[in-house]
């Protein structure tokens, strides 16, 4: 493991919870969370206390300080149970950012200008494509809910760090599952729990019962950037 920060401009403050990579596994998936505290300094102590057992790589203020915990290399203990294109064990297959944030107001701008900074680093230096881009709720719907609904996917997808639907799809209600089987999300959850994860990230303003709208999402996704749009991903 490194001893120093990788990204410039971060603040190297490690975190005793990591460890190596498992299975010879690299990352392939980066996953955004928010930390639901009242503030980044606690947060980065959380983060810190073998007590705790959680960790993450990255830790992002509000006014775009930046604090790197793990060495990318290394396994944080950021995604706990979850799953993700049929595989687990997403620790040893992802790179975690932290950005603080109560779950209840926007990410300001400041905090958003450094975490696309960070962002287009890991992407190039992990050849992780938009599609590895996943927010915690994705992962694990069932307990999850961020980075939240308030956190601007479409901006990052404007810059090519993650994907957002594109207009024009149409699927059956009764490909649900199906579906969102192609697009990545874990076949152990529950219709509900994957309709709430699918909202979280592209239609965070939609209620109710599944309709047309949220099939679409999911029918264009899985065409353009789905598990089986390659047969790369069995």
């Amino acid at each position: 493991m490194g001893d120093a920060a990788t990204q410039a401009g971060a603040t190297w403050h490690p975190s005793p919870n990591s460890g190596p990579r498992r299975d010879g596994l690299r990352p392939e998936l980066l996953l955004i969370h928010f930390t639901k505290m009242q503030s980044a300094e606690a947060a980065v102590a959380r983060l810190c206390d073998p007590a705790a057992e959680v960790s993450a790589h990255y830790v992002i203020a509000e006014d775009g300080r930046l604090w790197q915990l793990v060495d990318e290399a290394a396994r944080a203990w950021h995604a706990g149970r979850g799953s993700w294109r049929g595989a687990g064990d997403v620790n040893s297959r992802s790179i975690g950012i932290e950005l603080a944030n109560t779950g209840a107001h926007p990410f300001p701008e400041p905090q958003m200008c450094v975490l696309e900074r960070l962002m287009h680093g890991i992407m190039a230096r992990w050849h992780i494509p938009p599609e590895g881009v996943l927010g915690h709720s994705d992962i694990a719907p069932d307990r999850k809910d961020d980075p939240g609904a308030r956190f601007d996917w479409r901006r990052l997808a404007r810059q090519g760090f993650a994907v957002w639907p594109e207009a024009g799809a149409q699927a059956p209600t009764e490909a649900f599952r199906d579906l969102a089987a192609q697009v990545g999300y874990g076949m152990d959850f529950s219709d509900a729990d994957l309709l709430t994860a699918l909202r979280l990230r592209w239609r965070p303003w939609a209620r109710g019962p599944l309709v047309a709208a949220d099939m679409a999402v999911l029918a264009d996704i899985a065409a353009r950037f789905g598990v089986d749009r390659s047969g790369a991903d069995a």
